[in-house]
């Protein structure tokens, strides 16, 4: 059974503790995977206006935020600009190209994409693609080789725009099987892989899942069966549920299964199909998110 590993990078914490501690762990454990990082203004800070909304803040109760994220990230950006991540930070991200790791662009501002990507044009999405890409290019001397939007906030118009730059694949939805994306009937050829499997905050504190079973119910959501990726965050699963994940690794390579980078996983994945992506909303997760259409969600297995 394999495994394909994705690890977003948000915050500028994020890239500063959790990112060389899962390095460390991968090197640990003999595993590469694909790390995305948001290289632009770490404005995080400022998705605290959504505390307003009451399943925003249920969110935050349920999975601990402050705990989880730390209160540096929970008002990073709020007073005054965030740090650019990209230009602070630079050779921790090059380190874990320099390790063997698969490194895409994630976002050029995290929290810009995620607030305004209902009201982005065109011309606004490829601008923010541009500088992420420029950045990312001159910390690794080389243009970025793939891509995952935040929080899975994709629409036809961001899958146009991808479409100009040099990605050998994207993965900006959830889904079941690795497709190219249908948009206005066209079949456009950058492969998208989609997740498969729930996030931490997604799970805990739903459904019975707590720390003390979340790596068995995790676990049994994988199958070899079936296309197997899975989203970590540097700031979780890198800091705050560190050893929780150091445990699930070992969990699942007990039971034989192996951790490979996404680009890894097109190299003999079966002939794929097209698929249009739409927005479905999401158990644990506030707002929509992008879904192949055709695909059939863990959460209406479950």
């Amino acid at each position: 059974m394999r495994i394909g590993l994705r690890v977003d990078v948000d915050t500028f914490r994020g890239t500063k503790l959790g990112v060389p501690n899962l390095c460390r762990l991968f090197a640990d454990h003999g595993i590469n995977a694909s790390f995305f990082f948001s290289v632009g203004p770490d404005n995080m800070g400022r998705h605290l206006w959504r505390l307003l909304r009451p399943k925003f803040l249920f969110k935050m109760l349920r999975t601990k935020a402050s705990r989880l994220y730390g209160w540096d990230i929970l008002f990073k950006g709020t007073l005054w600009p965030g740090p650019v991540i990209g230009k602070k930070l630079g050779s921790v991200i090059s380190s874990a190209a320099e390790a063997g790791h698969e490194v895409g662009l994630h976002a050029w501002d995290h929290h810009a994409w995620q607030a305004h990507i209902d009201t982005m044009d065109a011309r606004a999405v490829s601008r923010s693609l541009s500088r992420g890409v420029a950045l990312l290019t001159q910390i690794l001397g080389r243009p970025p080789t793939c891509s995952a939007v935040p929080g899975w906030k994709c629409n036809d118009i961001v899958l146009k725009e991808k479409s100009r730059f040099p990605f050998r694949y994207n993965s900006d939805c959830r889904g079941d099987n690795i497709f190219l994306p249908l948009v206005n009937d066209e079949q456009l050829a950058q492969p998208q892989i989609p997740v498969t499997l729930p996030t931490y905050d997604e799970m805990i504190g739903h459904h019975g899942v707590t720390e003390s079973n979340y790596n068995e119910r995790l676990l049994a959501k994988c199958s070899p069966d079936r296309l197997n990726v899975l989203t970590i965050h540097a700031e979780a699963e890198g800091i705050a549920c560190f050893e929780m994940f150091d445990n699930f690794l070992k969990m699942a390579k007990a039971q034989g299964a192996s951790f490979v980078p996404l680009g890894a996983l097109l190299d003999d994945c079966p002939p794929m199909g097209s698929s249009r992506v739409v927005q479905e909303t999401i158990s644990g997760r506030e707002g929509w998110v992008a879904w192949q259409e055709t695909s059939k969600s863990y959460h209406e297995e479950s």
